[in-house]
């Protein structure tokens, strides 16, 4: 079986799996060079080496392990990521273009731009490739982002009031749907449930499962139930105290556990 390890190459982003025979004895946090379609990249080890069975493509090896001057070079490049992008944002405005530039990365070498962008619709951005690349000295390339990634690469404060789930440590976007509100009894607004990407909050599928399997072992409201104080009517559930709210025949209320209620039959 083949050694796997799992790599990173920014910031909460994606982990990519390589192949580490030869170097099994990579640890957490150590750093690789690495052969990728952007050329040689270097990326940090967030999972360890570990035996896979049944790896589903053939996955590219490690070229070595990172040295200081690897990193210092690495470093050097990120720091001009800002000032690339600005000259990138810049030109933009010069040809009147309609493209919003949100992030510049460099390869590992210093050979290749990469630009994330959105736009309104299609237009042609040839020339600016052309002219920035004279600018700059390098092959610059474009690629299209969604609104979410760019939630992720600007950053910003959730409505919960803390740093965004995408670019504090979610690493993939999950697919979000309205049912997963819905089991979690949130108001249908599209304000209340939505993120500054204005999609619905990630977050939202957080606790869906939970809410989903009480919700599937419980009595529906409105249902009559019997209780160990007599029979009543399902008017309230808590999830978080897993609870339920019954209204008695003499009109009173009681909360009790859930698991003190079953389904009257018949």
């Amino acid at each position: 079986m083949p050694f796997v390890v799992g790599i990173q190459f920014r910031k909460n982003c994606k982990i990519y799996n390589f192949n580490a025979t030869g170097f099994e004895d990579l640890a957490r946090g150590d750093y690789v060079v690495v052969e990728t379609e952007r050329g040689l990249e270097i990326g940090k080890v967030i999972v360890p080496p570990r035996e896979i069975a049944n790896v589903e493509a053939p996955l590219k090896g490690i070229v070595r392990k990172a040295t200081p001057w690897d990193l210092v070079r690495m470093d050097f490049y990120r720091h001009k990521e800002g000032e690339a992008l600005a000259k990138a944002r810049q030109l933009a405005r010069e040809m009147g273009l309609s493209i919003k530039l949100v992030k510049a990365e460099y390869n590992f070498e210093g050979t290749k731009l990469t630009l994330f962008f959105t736009s309104e619709g299609k237009a042609e951005f040839k020339e600016f490739v052309r002219l920035l690349e004279e600018e700059l000295g390098v092959k610059v390339e474009l690629f299209s982002i969604g609104v979410r990634d760019e939630a992720k690469f600007i950053g910003g404060i959730g409505p919960c009031g803390r740093l965004l789930c995408c670019a504090s440590f979610l690493t993939e976007f999950d697919s979000v749907s309205i049912k997963m509100a819905k089991i979690q009894d949130l108001p249908i607004n599209p304000a209340a449930i939505s993120g500054l990407c204005n999609r619905l909050l990630c977050c939202l599928r957080y606790e869906f499962e939970t809410y989903k399997d009480f919700k599937e072992r419980l009595p529906k409201v409105g249902q009559k139930i019997k209780t160990p104080k007599g029979e009543g009517k399902l008017v309230a559930i808590n999830i978080v105290k897993e609870t339920v709210t019954v209204q008695l025949e003499d009109e009173t209320t009681v909360e009790l556990p859930a698991e003190q209620v079953e389904i009257l039959k018949g």
